[in-house]
């Protein structure tokens, strides 16, 4: 894995520093307003001169949390030149990312991201967000950070299913853009699983430098970096609709998934001996994907997904590796492939 890597996300130039001590590079405590959530706080923040500590978890992605970093910056004199620096997981990179991104109108932003779902997806690439209302991501902007320093060391006392969370990012990344990778998951699942640091390492410099490179060629989410959205669409109405309760961000993507892959088949698109063998990846780790709702509970966060195209939503669908297309689905398929995962005994096996 490269020690460094570098992208430029429509005018904005990130660096990705990879290393055990990557954390905390050229910034100065005064001028570092840093987030933690309450886990990594314990973890990291002893000697953060002014920390914003959230509590952990998808709750603190709200206006609070965004209004809690500002007033602290505020009341520490920061300048434009100042930086806020996230120390955390996926919900930590985005609040404070968006709080950067409002300060001033930008002010410097350095992410440390400590899990495995925000080092290989959420810290790169710019999206920022809040939940609202009860619904996924609906309030955000784009605003790229400065630097991401990854020491994919921490991952080692990250809780199990924590880790299984980022995983199901990284095979999305995999089928995205990265068959080498969709095959390491496959063949070394216990190597994967029991965490051997090259293999990890691989996982995450592999999901980086994929990410960057579809970021980079789309900053703005126009056209073909819509396809990392793959299982979000399903993945982010599966939590909605739980109330951000039961399910993991990653669990709900892989769930996600698998609905993709099902809509895939009904619609003649999807080659049916790939989706057997990404359905056996993802049950390999030990993913669900039933789900005890139907399609009257997620319609509400489905019509605020915010890829609908002239009220219909919009899915990415996996033809077979690295090979996607997006296609607007009527409402009477997404209700099929979504009620028959609530209704498992109902369910069958992909032919071929």
């Amino acid at each position: 894995m490269n020690a460094r890597l570098s992208f430029d996300f429509g005018g904005f130039r990130t660096e990705v520093v990879f290393g055990r001590n990557a954390m905390g590079g050229d910034m100065s405590p005064e001028s570092t307003v840093t987030v933690f959530d309450a886990n990594t706080a314990a973890l990291f923040g002893a000697e953060a001169v002014h920390p914003v500590v959230l509590p952990a978890g998808e709750a603190s992605k709200c206006w609070a949390s965004v209004e809690s970093i500002i007033a602290r910056c505020a009341s520490t004199g920061m300048g434009r030149d100042g930086v806020v620096a996230g120390v955390g997981g996926g919900v930590v990179c985005d609040v404070a990312a968006l709080a950067a991104s409002l300060y001033m109108r930008g002010c410097i932003l350095i992410l440390v991201p400590t899990t495995l779902l925000a080092m290989v997806d959420a810290s790169l690439g710019g999206k920022t967000a809040i939940d609202f209302r009860g619904f996924k991501n609906l309030v955000g902007t784009f605003y790229p950070a400065s630097r991401i320093e990854i020491a994919v060391e921490r991952l080692k006392s990250l809780p199990g299913r924590e880790y299984l969370s980022g995983l199901a990012e990284a095979i999305k990344t995999a089928i995205v853009g990265d068959a080498e990778l969709l095959s390491l998951l496959r063949d070394r699942r216990e190597d994967v699983l029991g965490r051997e640091p090259a293999v990890v390492a691989e996982i995450v410099g592999r999901c980086v430098a994929v990410k960057g490179r579809i970021a980079a060629e789309d900053p703005r989410e126009s056209g073909r970096r819509a396809l990392l959205n793959l299982g979000h669409t399903f993945g982010h109405a599966l939590e909605s609709a739980t109330g951000f309760s039961g399910w993991t961000h990653g669990e709900a993507v892989a769930w996600g998934l698998g609905r993709a892959l099902a809509a895939g088949l009904r619609l003649g698109i999807t080659d049916a001996g790939f989706a057997r063998s990404l359905e056996d990846l993802l049950r390999g780790y030990g993913f669900r994907l039933e789900a005890g709702v139907e399609y009257a509970d997620l319609a509400p966060a489905l019509e605020r997904d915010k890829k609908r195209r002239g009220g219909r939503v919009r899915l990415v669908i996996p033809r077979g590796p690295a090979d996607l297309v997006v296609r607007e689905v009527p409402e009477g398929d997404l209700a099929a492939v979504i009620d028959v995962a609530a209704h498992p005994a109902e369910r069958k096996r992909p032919s071929g």
